[in-house]
C-alpha cells in the first residue's frame, strides 16, 4: 500500500499570525556616499552626509588627482595622488569640510556634516 500526503486526522495546520513590516528605532546605521573624480571634476561637488558616515572618491580620469582639505577643519583629509581605484574618509564631527585637488586647485568639493 502506498501512503499519501494528505491525513484524514482531523488536524489542520495552523495559519501563521498576520505580521507588519519591522519598526526601526535607534541611530540611523552609517551611510558611504561616493563622489566621481573624472574629466576634471569632483561630481557631485557638494554633498550632504550624517556625521558617522563615509565618503568614497573613485578616480577614473587619465589625469592624476588628489583630495586634500582645506582649513583647519580638514586638516585629515589628504588621499594619495591617483589616477585610479579609490580613496574614503568617514567624517564623526559635524561641520563643513571644504576640499581641493592639489594638483589642480580650480577642482573642489565641499562636505556638510550633520
Amino acid at each position: 500500500m502506498v501512503a499519501g500526503c494528505g491525513s484524514d486526522d482531523g488536524y489542520t495546520q495552523p495559519s501563521a499570525p498576520a505580521t507588519s513590516a519591522p519598526v526601526t528605532t535607534g541611530p540611523a546605521q552609517p551611510a558611504t556616499t561616493t563622489v566621481s573624480v573624472d574629466k576634471m571634476k569632483f561630481s557631485p561637488s557638494a554633498i550632504t552626509i550624517r556625521a558617522g558616515d563615509t565618503v568614497t572618491w573613485k578616480f577614473s580620469d587619465s589625469a592624476p588627482h588628489g583630495v586634500q582639505g582645506i582649513g583647519d577643519t580638514a586638516l585629515g583629509i589628504n588621499s594619495p595622488i591617483l589616477t585610479e581605484g579609490e580613496w574614503n574618509h568617514t567624517f564623526t564631527t559635524p561641520g563643513t569640510y571644504r576640499y581641493l585637488c592639489p594638483l589642480h586647485p580650480d577642482m573642489r568639493g565641499t562636505v556638510t556634516v550633520r
